[in-house]
C-alpha cells in the first residue's frame, strides 16, 4: 500500500466523530440509525456514530433476506454487542420476494438493487420512529467506482466514511478494535452465495485505491499513471467506471425554465438559513 494512503487513524477518528456530532446537532438531532450488514463499512460508521452520540442513541438495523449468509447477521450482532448500541432485526424476504416473484425477476443485478432499496425504505421509515438521521456506510472507493445502488445503500442523510478509501476503512477499523471476524472477511454485498465485491469488480480494492488516489487526489493523467508503472488496461477500466458513474454522485438535474433554478442558480450551503 502506498504511504499516501496511510492515514492517521486517531486524528481521523476525532475529526469524523466531531463531524457527526456537529452535522446532526445543527439540525437538532441527537440520534442516528444505520443498516448493519455485518461488513466493515457499516461497522465503522456505527462505531463512529456511537462515539459521537453515545451508544444508546444509535440504532443498528439488521435487514436479512432468506438468501443472505447467516454469518452476515451474526457479524452484525457481534458489532452491535461490542459497541453496545441498540439493534433490531427486520426480515426483508416478504417485501422483496413479493415483488420479485410477481414479476418473475431472476436477474442478479436487479434482485440486488431491489434488496438494497427495500432496506433503505425500511431504514428511513424507522428513522421517523427512532427520531434519528440515517447514517451512510459507503466508502470513497465504492462511491468513485459506482459500486452502489442509487437510493439504496448509497442513500443517507450524513456519511462519515465517504472520504475514506476502502484500505483506509480497514486501517481505522483496526485502530478502533472492531471485531476481527468483520475486518478479515472478504467484502461482499451478500446478494448471492459466495459473491464478493472484488470478484464483481474484477480487481482488488488495494489495486483500485492506489490508482484512484493518484487519479482523483493527485490528478494524475493517463501518461503519468503509465509512467508510474500501472497496468494501462486496469487504469482505463477504473477511469471508465469513475466517469460512467458520475451521475450517481450528483443530485438529479432539473430542467431550467426560470431565472433561478435549484442546484444551478439557487445554491446555498447545507446549513443556510435566513
Amino acid at each position: 500500500m502506498s504511504s499516501a494512503l496511510e492515514i492517521q487513524s486517531e486524528l481521523a477518528t476525532e475529526l469524523l466523530v466531531r463531524f457527526l456530532r456537529e452535522e446532526l446537532g445543527q439540525f437538532g438531532f441527537t440520534k442516528a440509525i444505520l443498516g448493519l450488514s455485518g461488513g466493515i463499512d457499516s461497522a465503522l460508521s456505527a462505531a463512529l456514530a456511537a462515539r459521537a452520540l453515545g451508544p444508546e442513541n444509535v440504532l443498528g438495523v439488521m435487514l436479512p433476506h432468506q438468501q443472505s449468509n447467516p454469518t452476515s447477521e451474526a457479524h452484525a450482532r457481534l458489532v452491535a454487542e461490542q459497541l453496545q448500541i441498540a439493534h433490531k432485526r427486520v426480515d426483508i424476504t416478504p417485501m422483496v420476494d413479493g415483488y420479485l416473484s410477481d414479476h418473475d425477476i431472476s436477474d442478479t443485478v436487479r434482485r440486488g438493487n431491489v434488496m438494497a432499496r427495500c432496506r433503505m425504505t425500511i431504514l428511513y421509515d424507522l428513522s421517523v420512529e427512532w427520531k434519528g438521521l440515517v447514517i451512510g456506510t459507503s466508502n470513497k472507493s465504492e462511491i468513485l467506482l459506482g459500486y452502489s445502488t442509487q437510493f439504496g445503500d448509497s442513500a443517507h442523510a450524513v456519511n462519515p466514511i465517504g472520504d475514506l478509501y476502502k484500505t483506509q476503512v480497514f486501517q481505522i477499523s483496526k485502530h478502533l478494535g472492531l471485531p476481527i471476524e468483520v475486518i478479515e472477511k472478504a467484502p461482499s454485498a451478500d446478494v448471492v452465495e459466495g459473491q464478493t465485491d472484488e470478484d464483481d469488480l474484477g480487481f482488488s480494492y488495494a489495486e483500485a485505491d492506489e490508482i484512484l488516489y493518484l487519479m482523483v487526489d493527485e490528478r494524475y493523467r493517463m501518461n503519468e499513471m503509465l509512467e508510474a508503472g500501472f497496468d494501462g488496461k486496469l487504469v482505463r477500466e477504473i477511469a471508465r467506471r469513475v466517469i460512467r458513474n458520475q451521475y450517481k454522485r450528483l443530485p438529479p438535474p432539473i430542467a431550467k425554465l426560470s431565472r433561478r433554478t435549484i442546484n444551478q442558480d439557487f445554491r446555498y450551503l447545507r446549513d443556510w438559513s435566513s
